[in-house]
């Protein structure tokens, strides 16, 4: 199988020399739901991108399109039931950064269960998100809210002292923009954190012939390692200070794989019922560069 069209200009480097990187069945929305894809390697930045006709249409982010295609509830309560339990990764990721009496947004923010997380602290929270029914929610608890980073731009130009975009530049038509739209959000001496999948896994490596269907997904266009990510910041004039690994899913779910050769979710299996081990597990991950997400820390040039 090949991709059908013709060959696009990466949307980083400009290149059109593209290579087949991965090419058979992909996750086309809860586990299960496969199809045929091609995903594709650059060869100019070395940024792995799922040919675009295999793309989730960009509709289906602002519509309730992508949340009904993963089997996730379409409200505000539902998004914080499943959503509320992952803010301990990013937070833990951010200590020991303050975030009191900054200007703080959230690109993709979805219901914003991040955002009622640093409430508390920040100055102001601006919120972005494309799904429009979380807008009304959102400007309830007194988010200023925008669909996208580009229409925030007129007003905060300049201002934003900490914006998180988190599991998000994976999803968009042009990260390249993104990470341009963020640096033009930021204040004199503010950050970014920006956290993605890594493509660079440890489960990538060790089943090559069962993982991968699980991992490259129509939802997920672009596919990062760290080198493939500091060399777009730096097309953005952005620099990777920073770059924390971080292994949300325990010894348990990865030797499910090993064992079932597909997702357990996080289960505890018999004799490993040990958190310091668990804990060895992550720290091993994280610190070999093998820890399934990583978050970059980012600020302009």
């Amino acid at each position: 199988m090949t991709s059908i069209l013709p060959k696009p200009s990466c949307e980083i480097c400009g290149s059109t020399v593209w290579g087949d990187h991965y090419v058979g069945n992909i996750r086309t929305g809860k586990f299960g739901s496969v199809a045929p894809a091609v995903v594709e390697r650059c060869e100019g930045c070395a940024v792995v991108r799922l040919a675009e006709e295999f793309c989730l249409d960009d509709y289906e982010y602002v519509t309730t399109g992508y949340r009904e295609r993963l089997g996730q509830g379409q409200s505000v309560e539902t998004f914080f039931a499943e959503h509320d339990k992952l803010q301990r990764f990013t937070l833990g990721s951010v200590s020991p950064l303050s975030l009191r009496g900054k200007l703080v947004a959230d690109i993709g923010c979805g219901g914003g269960a991040l955002l009622d997380h640093v409430s508390g602290l920040a100055r102001e929270i601006v919120a972005i998100e494309p799904a429009k029914h979380f807008h009304s929610s959102l400007g309830k608890r007194g988010y200023r809210t925008f669909a996208y980073a580009q229409d925030a731009v007129g007003e905060y130009a300049g201002k934003v002292d900490l914006v998180f975009c988190i599991q998000v530049i994976e999803h968009v038509q042009d990260p390249l923009q993104l990470l341009r739209d963020i640096r033009t959000l930021l204040s004199p001496g503010g950050l970014a954190i920006v956290a993605t999948p890594n493509l660079d896994q440890l489960l990538m490596d060790l089943l090559p012939d069962d993982y991968p269907s699980f991992f490259y997904r129509t939802v997920h266009r672009w596919y990062f390692d760290a080198t493939s990510f500091r060399a777009m910041a730096e097309r953005a004039e952005m620099e990777v200070f920073e770059l924390k690994y971080v292994q949300r899913y325990s010894i348990g779910n990865s030797l499910a794989w090993l064992r079932d050769r597909r997702p357990q979710g996080e289960i505890v299996l018999h004799g490993l019922e040990n958190e310091g081990l668990d804990a060895i597990w992550r720290s091993h991950l994280e610190s070999s560069g093998k820890a399934e997400t990583f978050y970059a820390f980012l600020r302009a040039l």
